[in-house]
């Protein structure tokens, strides 16, 4: 993603959130799982998305050194 830029990758970030959302609005209310199902796939969701958050944030220091913005 080499010369991409913060604001552009926040619009990425958006446009993928939306999408989600879309998605989540038309998914069923009832899928099956039980409560201790869901939860637990909610901290697996929870901690992959706190680990890629992190790895974004990493990068976006990175770029912020290699081009000496602050």
């Amino acid at each position: 993603m080499e010369g991409s830029s913060p604001e552009s990758a926040l619009a990425r970030i958006d446009a993928a959130i939306a999408r989600l959302e879309a998605v989540a609005s038309r998914a069923p209310a009832t899928s099956g799982h039980t409560d201790g199902d869901l939860a637990a796939r909610h901290q697996a969701l929870r901690t992959a998305v706190t680990q890629a958050l992190g790895q974004l944030d990493g990068l976006i220091a990175g770029q912020d050194g290699a081009t000496g913005a602050k």
